[in-house]
């Protein structure tokens, strides 16, 4: 699989491309209109996939990790971001309120339970939304576990990461003066909430590219731009979510409540050279979780599109669309 997998291009093991056969704008609340997409098979297997971030948004290439003739695939843009309207609004978006609009959701298209299937943020979403509503989860996946945890923020925006990658470390930095670089999460929220569109844009761009930088270990050298509202909207909601701590009650909260998934199956694909989001976090998660899989991807980073990381889900979610893998 390893050799096979560093030949071939992500796109390879995927399904193929596919329309959604049901599209709709959701109210949840507070002022906030969440897109929410449905494809493949309209009495199969359910699926819901949360995406990353905070603030990145669903693609269409997140559909094709399913089979569509036995999955009903549930996509959505989580508040503030994507099709999802207001755009970049941090107003009354917290993870509560995202675990709250997936229920919404599953209530809405009649969903008893289902398989949760999220990485990075949508990981870290999906252990929330697992260990609040654990009766509704049929099986996690995930991938590039993210806890969000104050040692793995200081990991990534306090020098760890940029002890290897220290050229777009040096281009992550550049923009904030010397005195405030004891505190970048601090530093750029104060420019990504400024007021200043132009302002808001241009570190928006910088935030996002540090991140882009490190996804894969196929990337060689600065990556290009995003375009500059995605990449706006992305950084803002990122940002607000380090800064208040994912808005968990305490620093540790999921492993210290991991104990209400345990009668929870669980697979977690995890990219053995993960800068973004370290192995160590999967390895946390797991350890002592009897129905948990860690399956250790040897030649991957951190992105949904490294080969390695989307051959090993193609083949987990292969496994499991039999409604009796996870009855």
């Amino acid at each position: 699989m390893d050799r096979t997998s560093g030949q071939k291009r992500a796109v390879e093991f995927l399904y193929p491309p596919l329309e959604p056969f049901d599209q709709r704008m959701v109210e949840v609340g507070d002022g906030h209109r969440i897109y929410v997409e449905q494809c493949g098979h309209p009495q199969g297997v359910p699926v819901v996939v949360l995406h990353g971030g905070p603030g990145g948004g669903c693609s269409p290439v997140m559909r094709r990790y399913f089979d569509p003739a036995h999955y009903r695939i549930i996509l959505f843009d989580q508040r503030g971001c994507g099709r999802s309207r207001p755009h970049a609004s941090v107003e009354a978006n917290t993870t509560w309120h995202l675990v709250r609009d997936i229920e919404v959701i599953r209530t809405l298209l009649g969903i008893d339970r289902w398989i949760v299937f999220g990485g990075s943020w949508g990981a870290t979403l999906a252990l929330v939304y697992g260990i609040t509503h654990p009766d509704r989860v049929a099986h996690l996946v995930l991938r590039g576990v993210f806890l969000m945890t104050r040692a793995e923020l200081d990991w990534f925006y306090g020098g760890g990461a940029g002890v290897f990658f220290p050229d777009e470390w040096a281009r992550f930095i550049a923009p904030i003066p010397e005195g405030e670089r004891g505190d970048l999460i601090a530093a750029y929220h104060r420019r990504l909430f400024s007021g200043d569109m132009m302002e808001e844009m241009r570190f928006g761009r910088v935030w996002s590219a540090w991140e882009n930088a490190l996804a894969a270990i196929a990337v060689h050298g600065p990556v290009g731009e995003g375009p500059s509202e995605y990449a706006r909207a992305f950084a803002r909601l990122e940002n607000h979510y380090f800064t208040h701590g994912g808005f968990l009650d305490h620093d540790g909260w999921i492993l210290a409540n991991r104990h209400r998934l345990a009668d929870v199956p669980a697979t977690v694909v995890q990219g053995r050279y993960d800068m973004i989001c370290p192995p160590l976090s999967a390895w946390k998660l797991v350890e002592g979780w009897r129905r948990a899989d860690l399956r250790m991807v040897p030649m991957a980073g951190h992105a949904l599109s490294e080969p390695g990381i989307s051959a090993e889900l193609v083949r987990v979610m292969h496994c499991l669309q039999s409604p009796r893998a996870w009855a």
